[in-house]
């Protein structure tokens, strides 16, 4: 295991990145819990590979949620919902993952879901070049029908107590409330902790992960190469 600085941290990933050869665009997650720090990750790893001229694919799983309605079919408080019945995992095979892939046309759609209207979204698609990397952000991206869909996985692991006091701190900010936190706290005991423990038991994401970041300290975090996969 490593441990360093973030700049560190950020070196050591996009070496890993760099070093994975494949025929096709590179499709990386980065998986992790609600609060974990998946989306700054990426969106760091995407300055760093585009500033060394790398053409950068950005897309985040919450563009991939179904309808309000199907999503709290079994309640807004229901942990089993939240990894169940959240996601459209197949649209995200088919108009993201796989034509990236193997024999893929890289005719590509970013997401299928507006969150501002709860509507489905269908962006033009756009050809992604040969040698792109998508860096992609989101929960449950290491379950079984997504799992062949990576070319590299990176894990964020934060203790999920910790995830708890993040939500709770970002609510905290200028429009934060005494409800507000009241909700987030409700919402992390009964849905999304639920949904993860779910989650460890059944997929084990940790055991496919080629790369698990601890990102309980931000600014030293440590990380850990699990699989020789290409890198």
């Amino acid at each position: 295991m490593d441990e360093g600085t973030r700049d560190e941290l950020i070196s050591s990933l996009t070496e890993a990145i760099g070093s994975v050869r494949a025929a096709h665009p590179l499709r990386v997650a980065v998986d992790g819990p609600p609060a974990a720090g998946k989306t700054t990750l990426a969106d760091e790893l995407a300055a760093v590979l585009r500033a060394r001229d790398r053409d950068v694919i950005r897309a985040t799983v919450d563009d991939f949620l179904v309808p309000r309605a199907q999503r709290y079919r079994r309640g807004r408080y229901s942990g089993e919902a939240c990894y169940s019945d959240a996601h459209d995992h197949a649209a995200l095979r088919r108009v993201l993952l796989d034509p990236l892939g193997p024999g893929g046309d890289r005719r590509i759609r970013h997401g299928v879901y507006d969150s501002a209207t709860d509507t489905a979204w269908s962006p033009p698609p756009t050809t992604a070049p040969a040698d792109a990397v998508l860096l992609f952000d989101g929960v449950f991206l290491l379950r079984p029908e997504l799992l062949d869909g990576w070319d590299l996985s990176i894990f964020v692991s934060v203790p999920l107590e910790q995830t708890v006091a993040r939500a709770q701190a970002r609510n905290a900010g200028p429009t934060g409330s005494t409800a507000g936190t009241a909700e987030v706290e409700r919402s992390w005991r009964n849905r999304y902790i639920p949904a993860q423990q779910l989650y460890f038991a059944t997929a084990r994401p940790t055991d496919h992960a080629d790369i698990i970041v601890y990102n309980d300290r931000l600014r030293r975090p440590a990380w850990e190469i699990t699989s020789t996969r290409g890198i």
